[in-house]
């Protein structure tokens, strides 16, 4: 057995607590109900595939490692993660990107036995297929697609055997304006996945092009009656963001649009109507035995204005069909908190709680770590553990900020909730001032909190710093601190508490002896609006050391422990 790590290096945590607590959820739904949405936090861009009774979804996770979580349900309301797709350092190559940039938009297909995830690598190779017989994994090493530009690949498998894929891409000519696209189709092998025909513009611009509709993207295809629904997003990830459909009695088209567009939105709603769901978009479609067709869809939850710090979320809606064509929702039709279930027999709550209020408690008694739990950006060397110290988890203080572009030793999970609670148990003896472990509140590089055990003067502190903006240090800024009395070894006790635009920070050197540290921190900054980007904010455990000498039973491998 190797030996415990040294204190001066480590950081030990022995457990993590997320409570989610949003007035919305207050009364449970009745039993033929079910809260949206169905992945609350952020998970977007969600795109679903079906297979006899069971239901499979995945959805973006950018420069997160593991990447591309894969759901099964049976409900379509009780979503268990079964995976992650990209679950092996050497499937990609993050390198220093942008948390908003890597892995985007993945759409999932089930074909022969075999299931496919189309996704694009941004800046980081571009469009790839990955393939799998088990869902749960393990997935392929990456098919890389050069012939296939833009982002948003999706495989479309017609009834005479032809394998088509759709993308997004620059239009055949000069760009009108900016945000000007194009949805593109191609024949391809369905072996190597290599082009047999000519690519064909499906979609130019948009279903209006004389308003010059932006961002086309996010395609699929839907054979019903012998006809083909071309179905994309349109109007950018933002407010205006929307759904549209188009049909066509031919794969390659031409394509009419529907009338009707846009088939799902909220845009048109009044800005200041009460909890508020707003720039719903990018739908993926299944269709149950009773007949009936359901969409899931991205959307978000403001806390104001355009203000959110959980992402963009996975919500659920019915279908209803009208001439010939799929709705959504209608012109003053809101997104609902609370809908009816689809009739399928109702699965059990999953153990990992995704949406609703709720409690989860990690003691991280096992020897990987739950499928949920993220680092940043893709590890190349081993620098946490659950086996030295069972019960605990590890963490090497090494010599990487949180604000450096790179792969810090972090561990973090999604903030679910508007109102949310992160706490934990810290042992961490720091050898150096700049030493730090502790708790984080993080939406990107130039974009966070911290707030943890330092060392001050030869004496351990309990300190918060926040980044605010490329114009911060990479480690932050200090904005308050204060002495730990007691034992230099002693526990400390760190909480984190979201309340919409505002965040609290508490300490205890004595479980659930709360000292505020700092009440009414500006979460705004936290926020996609002013931090930018297409992700949420990840709440998590962080270690740095000015040194960073490895410990060789760590540091040996590069296989990653998580499930």
């Amino acid at each position: 057995m190797p030996s415990a790590p040294t204190r001066a290096r480590y950081a030990r945590f022995d457990w993590f607590e997320y409570e989610g607590n949003d007035p919305v959820y207050a009364t449970a739904p009745e039993p033929d109900q079910y809260f949206n949405p169905i992945l609350a936090g952020f998970y977007p861009d969600p795109a679903m595939t079906q297979v006899g009774d069971d239901y499979y979804l995945v959805s973006s996770t950018f420069s997160y490692f593991p990447g591309i979580p894969v759901f099964h349900s049976q409900d379509l309301v009780n979503w268990t993660q079964i995976g992650n797709a990209i679950d092996r350092p050497g499937m990609l190559d993050f390198g220093r990107l942008g948390i908003s940039r890597g892995v985007f938009a993945p759409t999932i297909e089930h074909h022969d036995g075999v299931f496919f995830i189309a996704n694009t690598c941004v800046d980081c190779g571009g469009n790839f297929i990955i393939t799998a017989t088990d869902p749960a994994g393990p997935w392929s090493d990456p098919i890389w697609l050069p012939h296939v530009g833009g982002i948003d690949p999706c495989l479309f498998f017609d009834d005479d055997g032809v394998i088509y894929i759709l993308n997004n891409d620059a239009p055949p000519e000069p760009a009108r304006y900016d945000g000007h696209r194009a949805i593109w189709i191609r024949a391809v092998d369905r072996t190597t996945f290599q082009p047999t025909s000519v690519p064909v513009v499906l979609i130019d611009g948009g279903v209006r092009p004389e308003e010059r509709p932006i961002w086309i993207e996010g395609p699929h295809i839907y054979k019903v009656n012998g006809d083909y629904y071309l179905s994309a997003a349109e109007g950018g990830t933002a407010e205006g963001h929307s759904q549209v459909i188009l049909r066509s009695g031919n794969v390659t088209g031409p394509y009419t649009p529907f009338e009707g567009n846009p088939i799902l939105t909220q845009r048109h709603l009044d800005p200041h109507r009460p909890d508020p769901i707003t720039s719903v978009g990018h739908a993926s479609y299944s269709q149950t035995p009773d007949g009936r067709w359901w969409a899931t869809f991205l959307g978000v939850r403001p806390y104001e204005g355009d203000f959110y710090n959980t992402g963009r979320e996975t919500f659920l809606l019915p279908v209803r069909w009208h001439d010939g064509w799929p709705v959504i929702t209608g012109d003053q039709e809101r997104v609902p908190y609370v809908a009816e279930r689809p009739a399928l027999a109702s699965q059990p709550r999953p153990r990992i709680p995704m949406n609703g209020n709720f409690t989860l408690r990690d003691e991280f008694s096992n020897p990987v770590l739950d499928h949920y739990w993220q680092l940043i950006r893709i590890p190349t060397e081993r620098w946490y553990d659950l086996a030295s110290t069972p019960g605990t988890l590890t963490l090497r203080a090494r010599s990487i900020e949180l604000g450096a572009f790179a792969q810090p030793s972090f561990v973090g999970r999604r903030q679910q909730h508007i109102y949310a609670t992160a706490s934990t148990s810290l042992q961490f003896d720091p050898q150096h001032p700049a030493d730090e472990a502790g708790l984080v509140a993080f939406q990107n590089d130039e974009f966070y909190y911290f707030m943890g055990v330092g060392l001050d003067q030869g004496e351990r502190v309990v300190r918060l710093k926040r980044r605010a903006g490329a114009g911060d240090p990479a480690a932050g800024v200090l904005l308050k601190s204060a002495p730990i009395v007691g034992n230099p070894d002693a526990t400390v006790y760190l909480r984190i508490r979201s309340r919409g635009p505002e965040y609290d920070f508490d300490y205890a050197t004595r479980r659930g002896d709360w000292v505020p540290l700092l009440e009414g921190a500006d979460g705004r900054i936290l926020s996609t609006r002013t931090a930018g980007g297409f992700v949420g904010v990840m709440l998590g455990m962080f270690a740095y050391a000015t040194s960073d000498l490895a410990d060789t039973h760590v540091a040996a491998t590069t296989s990653l422990p998580i499930e």
